[in-house]
């Protein structure tokens, strides 16, 4: 197969084979470290998201409580605004 090449040729052909390889490698796990590096970047952010987001609804149980006095206040409102359109009608000359 490789009969017409000399001891020294044959040499070359396996350095630059090795080369290649080599640079093969070097190539492939370059990308490797920038796509795990990148990886951790995006771990960490959506690591913070997730505490935002526990701190966030941490007080979801007094959304309930809130509703309730909220519709309180709606009432009162309601009961204020209904009382003065009943006397303003009898106030004004």
């Amino acid at each position: 197969m490789l009969d017409g090449f000399t001891s020294d040729e044959l040499w070359q052909i396996a350095n630059i084979g090795g080369l290649v390889v080599v640079i093969a490698v070097a190539a492939l796990l370059t990308i490797l470290v920038v796509l795990v590096r990148r990886i951790e970047n995006r771990v960490v952010v959506v690591r913070q998201t997730l505490e935002a987001a526990v701190a966030n609804t941490s007080d979801a149980a007094l959304i309930a409580e809130t509703a309730t006095a909220v519709d309180a206040v709606l009432e009162e409102g309601l009961k204020h605004h209904l009382f003065l359109g009943r006397v303003l009608d009898k106030v004004r000359i």
